[in-house]
């Protein structure tokens, strides 16, 4: 009995080092799943959308040495009591309004600053379209009628093997992927425990071999596509996507803090999602969009491509908002020149060109999915265009 006592503590022992000598070497690993199971906590939420980078590997995009360019200051405005109900309601962490280029309106709430670099998530999906336009412009994609194993040979026989770079573009691949945030065995919450645990997202998307319809016959929301636009931009150019925006995108426009990308193991960056910014530098975007890509005496992405890429094109479900090239159009009371980027929690870019608003809204919103909630943000968003 002794003796089997003396076995069993060795053995408990050698079970105790093991698990020790695990959790130091994937101690990171471990870490950024604990960060990831804890995301969207009602206590840590606000808080996680500001540091993502405490929690997960990170690259940075850099902005360059040049001094950002002053928003000037309009007459600014007073929200209705409707607005500043809908600030609390929906969680809303930073929020500016431009008028014609002018600051009309900015505050941060929830203990947020004008400092704080807030996730992006998939608001980063528009930046990602604007630099496929840059580089089709620049000749070194060909055509987004071209299939996207021409750029990514690894996708031969994945689910994407037949699929263009438009198909991808409008969300249209007919790729099987579940987008359901809220269901913990999702495909796409699946993917975010791979990544945190140092897996890769050109593995996670090679690996998916179901579709349920031929390419661009039906645009289904599915973020993983992004990936895919993503992939080919990498395979076109050779080089990573943060380079590349940094040198297309970010140091033309002359941001205030130097963004970030979040990646996965091998330091792709997570394109569909994974974008810090301020608000203030959202809203620097939106404001070069609405110029059709002139910013500061610069032409930085053909105005073509944002006249493409903001308009409806994809095959969408009768009463579903229309979809661009990663751009959202609402459907309901349609309005001419109105567009949005568009991220869960409560990102938002709101674009009306014809008025000359641009409306940048950083939230912590975990009500996000509640029935009528993206249709009446933006309806408030309308609201406070209008007021202008």
């Amino acid at each position: 009995m002794k003796r089997f006592g003396r076995i069993f503590a060795k053995t408990l022992l050698v079970l105790l080092i093991i698990v020790v000598v695990a959790g130091i070497w994937k101690r990171e690993e471990i870490t950024r799943l604990m960060a990831v199971n804890s995301l969207f906590t009602e206590d840590k939420i606000v808080q996680n959308f500001s540091n993502m980078n405490q929690a997960f590997l990170n690259v940075p995009v850099p902005k360059g040495e040049a001094e950002a360019t002053l928003i000037p200051t309009g007459n600014t405005i007073e929200l209705s009591p409707e607005v500043q109900t809908w600030l609390q309601d929906r969680a809303v962490t930073g929020l500016i309004v431009l008028k014609n280029g002018n600051l009309r309106y900015e505050d941060y709430y929830l203990g947020t600053s004008p400092d704080d670099l807030r996730i992006s998530w998939s608001v980063a999906k528009s930046f990602l379209s604007a630099l496929v336009g840059v580089l089709i412009d620049e000749g070194a994609i060909a055509s987004i009628d071209d299939p996207v194993v021409k750029y990514a040979p690894s996708l031969k026989d994945s689910a994407y093997e037949n699929a263009s770079l438009k198909d991808v573009l409008q969300m249209s691949s007919g790729v099987t992927f579940d987008e359901d945030y809220l269901d913990k065995k999702s495909d796409i919450n699946r993917m975010g425990r791979e990544i945190a645990l140092g897996g890769t997202l050109d593995g996670f998307a090679t690996n998916l071999s179901e579709t349920f319809v031929e390419p661009g016959s039906v645009m289904q929301y599915v973020s993983i596509d992004t990936h895919v636009v993503g992939m080919v931009v990498r395979g076109a150019t050779g080089r990573s996507i943060a380079e590349l925006l940094s040198e297309k995108i970010i140091r033309p426009l002359g941001l205030e803090k130097e963004p970030y990308y979040l990646t996965d193991g091998e330091g792709v960056a997570f394109v569909l999602g994974g974008l810090n910014l301020t608000t203030r530098d959202y809203a620097r975007f939106g404001q070069m969009v609405l110029q059709d890509g002139l910013y500061n005496g610069q032409q930085i992405v053909p105005k073509d491509w944002i006249r493409a890429s903001t308009r409806a094109s994809a095959n969408t479900e009768t009463g579903k908002n229309g979809y661009g090239y990663q751009w959202w159009i609402p459907i309901v009371n349609p309005v001419e020149g109105e567009f949005f980027a568009r991220g869960i929690y409560g990102q938002y870019i709101y674009i009306n060109r014809d008025l000359g608003v641009v409306i940048a809204v950083n939230s912590a919103d975990r009500g996000f999915r509640g029935e009528g909630v993206a249709v009446n943000n933006i309806a408030i968003l309308r609201a406070i265009a209008d007021q202008l």
